[in-house]
């Protein structure tokens, strides 16, 4: 890895969850971690219902751009974290690709704000795991 390393968090459209956690990590590691978003479908705007869970925390994500995923922006992480099981990454060189299977709370009747702060909460987690595991493997400076 680099003197700090990137992820590419990922889904279909590059509007919701990915770039949710590119936000949560943000702010969970600060400058530790450079993250990245997009999508493999990529759609303009962002969702509003993300925008307003993240606010909630402190985290403006409002004047997100989607971008469309790339072979480069996979070769050129250190990490691509795909999130739900819709998105689908293909290899690029050595660069690691590991899936979250994230809550759906609408399969559960969720729906609304409600379903976001679920998923925004679970999100949440995982980029907090994921910036403890990165930071002991890479010591600091």
């Amino acid at each position: 890895m680099t003197d700090t390393p990137t992820v590419l968090f990922v889904c279909v459209s590059n509007n919701g969850k990915s770039v949710m956690a590119q936000g949560l990590m943000g702010q969970a590691a600060g400058d530790r971690i450079t993250a990245t978003s997009a999508g493999t479908k990529a759609k303009a705007g962002v969702n509003a219902q993300s925008v307003e869970a993240l606010a909630e925390l402190g985290i403006d994500i409002s004047g997100h751009t989607a971008t469309q995923l790339t072979d480069d922006l996979v070769a050129g992480a250190d990490l691509v974290v795909v999130l739900g099981a819709q998105a689908h990454v293909d290899p690029v060189g050595d660069t690691p690709i590991e899936t979250w299977e994230t809550d759906e709370p609408s399969l559960r009747g969720i729906e609304g704000m409600e379903r976001m702060r679920l998923i925004r909460d679970d999100i949440a987690a995982r980029v907090i795991d994921l910036d403890t595991r990165l930071a002991g493997s890479h010591p600091a400076q």
